[in-house]
């Protein structure tokens, strides 16, 4: 069958603008089909302007508290879409990186538009037939929102329109407690909103290691923000101009919603089943290469459902390009996604950062070959600098020093985190760890918690111990 380019990519986020990229400057033919604009979710909605509100959010709080070391300034005013035109400065600086042009200059045939597969060979946009030997779908995904009486009627924030504000919400209820409600939570708080997160469970990211989420919940709760715990949003009301907000038998009154309870992939128009894709409200179904049910197109980013994160779609991007571009010869001896070591961070303040397993997901997995290195931050020298002590380092290994995960939550965790993640790709044991770290650094805390491995063995070893007290007795009396 004859084909006019060797890729077409459906979708012009994270994932798709590495596939495209890459595939170009290897002078393969690709066309990019993207229905609104490049960059995807995390230059215009996620990663992008929320570290921005972020960072403007920080200074705030940091401005408002400079008095604990004799600063005093005055805070009583904060220019709401001031701080907002930070975060639109950061996107328009980011964004030529991901613009048409650019992509254009390097060779890829950019299309906007909206397509659906006609069959399992074709896509088509806007009534122009794309035929390629493989295809890619990265549509990304958008915020869920559940069915919750009265909310659309109401009317609602998710993280598309909340970067557009202008003018600071007086009160904001914030609708699930993952990352992206935590972070945004906190933000708004320290920006001058009151702020009430609604939390379906007891613990706040529930995906994260339970006395790591606790920190956080620890600092949100003793800067003033509500937390309603096992509770689920039930009905919403608009009473004298508020939203009226039942959620586990309370009635939380707000000026805006913000809704962060989960997302949804965006399949629905691309008519897939004709492509013969199999998916389901998680995402289309992938094989370890990132091959769809239809061997002629691959999958990768949000869509795919698994770990949403920028950076897994970039690296799944590498592992699709790959096999799509090359399935000649790939197609014998596919590269395989291997999502063992997949760290990720969370924003807030205190940080918190994760790779690999929890304790619990270990010590069902190893049962009692489990080892936990923690180690506070109140003992870090640097930590107690900067008065950034509450929270820990905690490394779960074997005794034999494998790394089978770690959690950070304190100051920068997001960065210190990757020291382990080189080491648990690269197989090294905890030990390699304990090396030379530069004096004060927040880094000590990885090489402090990595040294709790023989201290503990050696508490363990009461033949050790007693062995060296009598060599060093008899070294004594010599």
């Amino acid at each position: 069958m004859a084909v006019d380019y060797d890729l077409v990519i459906i979708g012009g986020g994270s994932g798709g603008l590495v596939v495209a990229s890459a595939a170009a400057q290897m002078n393969a033919k690709v066309a990019l089909v993207e229905k609104d604009k490049l960059g995807g979710d995390c230059l215009w909605y996620g990663c992008v302007p929320s570290k921005s509100l972020i960072h403007a959010a920080r200074v705030a709080y940091e401005v408002k508290h400079a008095s604990r070391f004799g600063i005093h300034a005055e805070t009583s005013k904060i220019d709401f879409a001031k701080a907002n035109s930070h975060v639109q400065k950061v996107i328009a600086t980011i964004e030529p990186h991901d613009s048409p042009e650019r992509f254009r200059g390097l060779g890829v045939e950019v299309i906007f538009g909206s397509g659906k597969f006609i069959d399992p060979h074709t896509f088509e946009v806007d009534g122009r037939q794309l035929k390629a030997r493989n295809f890619v779908v990265s549509t990304g995904s958008r915020p869920a929102a559940p069915p919750i009486t009265g909310l659309q009627e109401a009317g609602y924030l998710t993280n598309e329109q909340v970067f557009s504000l202008t003018e600071r919400p007086d009160s904001l209820a914030v609708i699930g407690a993952g990352p992206i409600g935590c972070e945004l939570g906190q933000s708004f708080h320290r920006l001058g909103s009151q702020v009430t997160i609604i939390s379906s469970r007891d613990q706040i990211m529930p995906k994260e290691d339970p006395e790591a989420a606790a920190v956080v919940a620890k600092q949100l709760e003793s800067e003033g923000i509500r937390i309603l715990r096992n509770a689920r949003a039930e009905k919403v009301e608009i009473v004298d101009g508020k939203k009226c907000l039942w959620a586990g038998g309370e009635k939380v009154i707000v000026d805006e919603i913000l809704m962060s309870a989960g997302r949804s992939p965006n399949v629905e128009s691309l008519d897939l089943e004709t492509a013969g894709v199999k998916y389901d409200k998680k995402g289309i179904k992938v094989n370890e290469a990132l091959q769809t049910s239809n061997p002629r197109i691959y999958a990768c980013g949000d869509v795919i459902g698994g770990y949403q994160f920028t950076h897994v779609a970039g690296y799944e991007a590498v592992v699709v390009l790959t096999n799509a571009l090359f399935s000649p010869i790939k197609k014998w001896f596919p590269s395989k996604a291997n999502y063992r070591v997949i760290p990720w961070a969370t924003f807030t303040d205190p940080e918190l950062a994760r790779v690999g397993l929890t304790e619990e997901q270990a010590r069902k997995r190893y049962g009692d070959d489990v080892f936990v290195l923690q180690q506070p931050f109140s003992g870090v020298d640097r930590a107690q600098a900067e008065a950034a002590t509450a929270g820990f380092g905690k490394i779960i290994t074997t005794e034999k020093g494998e790394i089978l995960g770690a959690h950070l939550v304190g100051p920068s965790a997001g960065e210190l985190i990757h020291e382990v993640v080189l080491a648990m790709a690269n197989n090294l044991p905890v030990s390699k760890l304990t090396g030379i770290h530069i004096y004060p650094t927040l880094s000590e805390v990885n090489s402090k918690a990595a040294l709790l491995l023989q201290k503990q063995k050696f508490a363990q070893n009461e033949g050790l111990q007693n062995l060296l007290a009598k060599f060093f007795s008899f070294t004594r009396s010599r």
